[in-house]
């Protein structure tokens, strides 16, 4: 693929991060292929984990495909910028061609970047992930690389409020081993996955430079205030309730 946008921004923004003062913290970055497809799977705790996640493959001068709402594709501004940097779009209507979109991304040679929990973690511990990065690494014949990203929620993420100027914030980008995946048991492999991601975030919580206990942006496990799983599984629901709620309002009003 031909990119031109791509790299550039990507120079643009770690200026950006440095004026800023951000400081990043980077482990396992060497388990990303320096050529070769992969699906990178990674944890999902804030609206702008994308802007930061494809940093973690820079040490190996590779760009990461990240898969993404066909709402962003969509968009005046955002739309342009998102097929210039060939990311995928993803219609939750038409999930099939998503899919079969990033398999071929895997098997061109493109690293594919997705977040298997689907939406962001209100506990800011790894959900329920769904097989699809399982699935789509043994299709596309390519090894499924877990990564954790930390400090993005202290920016933007549900039920807080935004920091988006980021002034001597830390990031931290985990990167786990390789899993060799076949797809037989999809469930299984994506436990595994899943085991392999929350070792990370263990990790980087014990990285971070602050102190977990009694923040709102940490786990209750780590001695956070953020909400259990369980508890986040209802806040979910609850919000998904509502929405579909105001969908059947609105088409009742048409």
């Amino acid at each position: 693929m031909r990119d031109f946008t791509y790299p550039a921004t990507i120079v643009t923004a770690k200026t950006l991060f440095k004026v800023l003062g951000m400081t990043f913290q980077m482990s396992g970055t060497e388990h990303v292929p320096r050529e070769g497809g992969a699906i990178l799977a990674a944890n999902h705790i804030g609206y702008v984990d994308f802007v930061f996640d494809g940093l973690a493959a820079q040490p190996s001068g590779r760009l990461v495909r990240f898969m993404a709402k066909k709402d962003a594709f969509d968009h005046p501004v955002s739309g342009p910028i998102m097929r210039s940097f060939h990311h995928i779009s993803v219609d939750r209507d038409n999930g099939q061609q998503s899919y079969d979109d990033a398999v071929r991304y895997a098997r061109d040679g493109e690293i594919v970047g997705i977040f298997p929990e689907a939406t962001i973690s209100r506990s800011f511990e790894i959900k329920e992930l769904k097989t699809g990065a399982v699935r789509m690494a043994a299709e596309a014949g390519v090894p499924l690389i877990p990564m954790v990203t930390w400090g993005t929620q202290l920016l933007k993420t549900k039920d807080h409020e935004s920091d988006l100027r980021g002034r001597g914030k830390t990031i931290g980008l985990h990167v786990g081993a390789p899993i060799a995946v076949t797809g037989d048991d999809p469930v299984a492999e994506t436990a595994v996955l899943r085991d392999a991601m929350s070792a990370l975030l263990d990790h980087a919580i014990a990285e971070y430079p602050l102190r977990p206990e009694g923040q709102w942006w940490a786990p209750a496990r780590h001695g956070g205030t953020a909400p259990t799983l369980a508890e986040a599984a209802r806040m979910d629901e609850e919000e998904y309730a509502a929405r579909a709620a105001r969908r059947a309002a609105r088409n009742t009003e048409q």
